[in-house]
């Protein structure tokens, strides 16, 4: 077996996420400007190019990989891209196989992700109110994703919800969106907004709603419990007693998870992005092109690796926001 991929912060990089295209048929507010011009479709790396690339991550120890976008399931033969991957899952050499969507195309593919090996999913989802549903993802419609979280859960597929914390937009949904995901068997993750891409006319510090916040009103009403289990991702997670069901919390500005991070992003084109927080990234696409011989690509990954910072540099706390990424989140995945 391969050497793993150990970090100089002696942490073992076992998760990797793809992006698998920048495109995305809603346009959030908090994650694209509304006029978005989009990548040149001849500088996206192939199916089989990112076939090639996850692999060679595979033999180096990854274990989990989340597919991403934009909206992953907007890419042109993204099923056969799964299918591909799902040799690792019958080996036995990848452990879990995922993705994270808007939902808007899960009920024309959950029976095939499903049969792929796709256990459990992430579903984006701020609101259940139609019409706030409209203004926050532009151009979506909330009944489509509701019918696509149904299709996943016929096909067998546990959902995660998440939802991003906004405040003045969903504030006033926080036990309707709970309360919805107890009914459903859903578990709910929040997230803190965060300082990325240009957005226009949107305005970050006005967006931040503190999961601090937002955690002591849910303790006002129910009693939650800490619970030491990891997905191997960033949440923190707690159980609410009353209703046994599970809330996570990714805090990258009020309470950041950098010291057990064991993940690093590729995106559409090739690029690794060590740190979703910085702009330091390496490129994987050039050593892929140039040569047949995947211990070229290995190479290239784990000089990569050996520059991944301790932690990001997101931050409110000045009433500006500081640490700022030029990218959207979009570019890097979500």
């Amino acid at each position: 077996m391969n050497t793993p991929l150990i970090d100089p912060f002696a942490r073992a990089i076992t998760y990797l996420r793809v992006s698998v295209t920048d495109r995305c048929d809603f346009r959030c507010v908090y994650c694209m400007s509304e006029n978005m011009t989009f990548l040149p479709k001849a500088d996206l790396l192939s199916l089989e190019e990112l076939d090639r690339l996850c692999s060679v991550f595979i033999g180096l120890g990854v274990q989990k990989l989340r597919i991403t976008g934009g909206e992953p399931l907007v890419r042109k033969g993204i099923l056969t891209f799964f299918q591909r991957m799902s040799r690792h899952l019958a080996s036995g050499a990848l452990k879990e196989l995922t993705l994270t969507t808007n939902g808007s195309q899960l009920e024309r593919y959950a029976p095939q992700l499903a049969a792929c090996g796709v256990r459990r999913i992430n579903v984006s989802l701020d609101t259940l109110d139609p019409a706030k549903f409209a203004r926050i993802t532009r151009w979506g419609r909330l009944p489509q994703v509701l019918d696509g979280i149904a299709a996943a859960r016929a096909a067998g597929m546990r959902v995660k919800i998440n939802a991003v914390a906004l405040k003045g937009v969903n504030e006033d949904e926080l036990f309707t969106l709970t309360d919805w995901c107890a009914q459903g068997g859903h578990d709910l993750t929040f997230i803190e907004v965060m300082p990325m891409g240009d957005l226009g006319n949107e305005d970050r510090l006005d967006q931040y709603w503190s999961l601090k916040d937002l955690r002591a009103r849910l303790a006002a009403r129910f009693t939650l419990t800490d619970l030491a289990e990891r997905s191997g991702g960033p949440a923190r997670y707690v159980r609410l007693e009353e209703t046994g069901q599970k809330i996570g919390f990714i805090t990258p500005l009020t309470h950041n998870f950098c010291e057990s991070c064991n993940r690093v992003r590729l995106t559409c084109t090739g690029e690794l992005y060590m740190c979703l927080g910085q702009e330091d990234m390496a490129d994987l696409r050039a050593p892929l092109r140039a040569s047949a011989d995947n211990a070229v690509v290995e190479q290239a990954i784990r000089s990569a690796i050996r520059h991944k910072p301790k932690g990001h540099d997101f931050d409110y706390s000045r009433q500006t926001v500081a640490g700022q990424v030029t990218r959207h989140m979009s570019h890097t995945g979500g």
